[in-house]
């Protein structure tokens, strides 16, 4: 299991709009074979990303959502979201309280 946390930087001046985007999102992840959860993290101190955490089987399946053309329609107004940079983070989950039997899986070790 991998979370995928996407930093976005947002002017304060453009919060609203962009956290309006997300609740009106069209939602093509949510039925993505291997995806698990989506979070829109608003920040709490002034000058802080938001972060949009998902949670995914696999990073293969991940790598399969970014390739799809559902992502694509997803993704099609990005660029006329009000963000500044983002940046990409992905983590292999060892522990989750969720699933106390999850099970450990040898390190991933990602090149790109």
């Amino acid at each position: 299991m991998i979370t995928v946390a996407n930093r976005i930087e947002v002017a304060p001046k453009d919060a609203e709009a962009f956290e309006r985007a997300f609740r009106e999102r069209a939602g093509l992840v949510d039925e993505t074979p291997g995806f698990i959860r989506n979070q829109v993290l608003r920040p709490t101190r002034e000058g802080d990303p938001y972060v949009v955490l998902t949670a995914w089987r696999s990073y293969d399946a991940f790598l399969a959502w970014t390739r799809s053309e559902s992502f694509k329609r997803a993704h099609v107004h990005t660029g006329q979201a009000p963000t500044g940079s983002s940046k990409l983070e992905v983590h292999q989950v060892i522990q989750d309280s969720d699933q106390p039997d999850l099970e450990a899986e040898p390190p991933l070790q990602l090149k790109e």
